[in-house]
């Protein structure tokens, strides 16, 4: 039986690497940076060189290791076939195949939110479960739908783009994906930013923030502070997240939903106002599902991606 395996999480900064165990144990985790310069082309090998100085360094052998797990930020499809990915600078590139060549190891890939939600309910928020959806609510929305203990990935690798279910055709202006009235418009951290400046054009808001500097974490702290104005903003938003998880659940009803990013540190007050809504809203057979905060951080998407190459 093979001993060990890695898990490696691409993004568009740095490159998130983690040795483990094949019992799920994290032996090591360190980070190397993302050079995106000549169209991407030193990632696949700067990571293979770390993976194997970490071999040499530890004495491990090949024929020890089961293989490793590589999470990428956009579309990659069971091949291991990345179509495009703006945030690396690659164009079409055989992601596993290529790392393959180059470690001398097997390599499964998969999207960088889909490793993420596979790490939550492997060893972290959800662990236990078979079946979840990761929400990952940062700079954009990300999603991630786990059923039967295996990655939905949809037939392009697009599955789980959740940041781009429609929600309201009033949203102004044009969402980064081209259409309009996403909810990635209105609930990333970004969004919820952009929602407050739309409400405060709506009614006169009598409002402790500043409306000109303020972050996702401002308006939550006001909404902790019983601010009025920022109570509404953080109504709508729980409408447009509720909404979009009742139809994510009534599609594949999940044991539980696992909230996380960067704007999920406000901590359990966002599940309040998402829970209303998405009662409201949901199919009465998935009004029961489970709502989480998100346990692992950053380290979600290594331990996902090791889960990528470790059978059951």
């Amino acid at each position: 039986m093979k001993k060990y395996c890695f898990g490696i999480d691409v993004g568009g900064t740095t490159v998130k690497l983690g040795l483990f165990g094949t019992d799920g144990q994290l032996m090591d985790k360190w980070e190397i940076p993302t050079r995106t310069e000549k169209e991407g082309s030193a990632i696949l090998p700067d990571i293979a060189a770390s993976v194997l100085e970490k071999l040499t360094k530890t004495g491990i052998a090949k024929d020890e290791v089961a293989g490793i797990g590589i999470g990428v930020p956009g579309p990659i499809d069971e091949k291991g076939v990345v179509p495009h990915t703006a945030n690396l600078g690659w164009g079409y590139k055989e992601v596993t195949r290529e790392l393959s060549e180059l470690t001398g190891l097997a390599c499964k890939g998969g999207n960088d939110a889909n490793v993420a939600a596979l790490g939550e309910i492997w060893k972290g928020a959800a662990a236990g479960k078979r079946s979840g959806v990761m929400v990952t609510l940062g700079t954009g929305v990300g999603g991630g739908i786990i059923v039967d203990g295996r990655i939905v990935a949809g037939a392009t690798g697009a599955g789980g783009e959740i940041g781009h279910i429609h929600v309201d055709e009033r949203i102004p202006g044009q969402c980064g994906c081209g259409n309009r009235g996403c909810l990635e418009q209105v609930a990333s951290a970004n969004g919820i930013v952009r929602l407050a400046r739309w409400m405060s054009e709506e009614e006169k808001a009598d409002t402790s923030l500043n409306l000109n500097t303020m972050t996702a974490k401002d308006i939550w702290d006001a909404v902790k502070a019983g601010d009025a104005f920022a109570c509404r903003v953080a109504e709508r938003f729980g409408r447009y997240l509720g909404l979009a998880l009742g139809n994510v659940a009534s599609t594949v009803n999940p044991e539980v939903f696992v909230i996380g990013g960067g704007m999920s540190k406000a901590g359990d007050i966002i599940l309040d106002y998402v829970k209303k809504y998405f009662v409201k809203y949901t199919f009465r057979g998935c009004k029961d599902t489970e709502f989480v905060l998100a346990t692992l951080g950053n380290d979600a998407g290594i331990y996902g991606c090791a889960r990528l190459v470790i059978e059951e």
